[in-house]
């Protein structure tokens, strides 16, 4: 059986069409990119790209990391026109002043805030906005409503581990990605291309 899907047994073919509800069409969704395996940021960075492709105003906003990151999709992302900002304050371990983190978490969701209601955008990514929601820095119910309210035209994508049932709730899909085993864990450091 499939470490990915328990259900299914990889080794029959398919040979009958998925039953589904009939599709109809919707002006946006809200992507949610969570759980404890690699790729949410990934994932949601090769959305970034399809939107460019498609001639989309494109915004990043990143909660956790700071300007001292060199991100590696940010140097193409910008050069391809994407608005992108960096506005946290890197990991929390490594910090002398939570409350500015803090602060900067509070900044940078007021930020989001004003990004998403604007309409400017028609694909904005809160990336890692899980972990100052769920450090209690930002309220999840807000979260859930703005997205609930956001201009009919923009389509979000929020990552980080542990995503708050409120922001799920909202969110028209849902990506769990499951670690099954991580270099990291046997002590390999974050790898320049493939990890940032």
């Amino acid at each position: 059986m499939s470490r990915c899907r328990p259900d299914r047994d990889p080794s029959v073919v398919p040979t009958e069409t998925p039953e589904r509800p009939p599709l109809t069409r919707q002006r946006s969704v809200v992507i949610v990119n969570t759980g404890h395996g690699k790729g949410k940021s990934t994932a949601a960075f090769g959305t970034v790209m399809r939107g460019v492709a498609r001639g989309w105003r494109v915004a990043v906003l990143q909660f956790v990391k700071s300007g001292r990151w060199k991100v590696g999709e940010e140097e193409i992302a910008t050069r391809l026109g994407v608005d992108w900002a960096k506005t946290g304050d890197g990991f929390t371990w490594l910090t002398d002043d939570l409350e500015r983190s803090r602060a900067l978490a509070g900044a940078a969701w007021e930020q989001a805030q004003v990004t998403i209601a604007a309409g400017e955008h028609k694909l904005v990514v809160l990336d890692e906005l899980t972990y100052p929601v769920n450090w209690g820095w930002i309220d999840a119910g807000e979260v859930a409503q703005v997205l609930r309210s956001r201009p009919e035209e923009v389509n979000v994508v929020v990552t980080g581990r542990d995503a708050p049932e409120a922001i799920v709730e909202v969110a028209d899909t849902v990506t769990e990605m499951r670690k099954v085993k991580h270099a990291y864990d046997r002590g390999v450091r974050a790898k320049r291309g493939l990890d940032f």
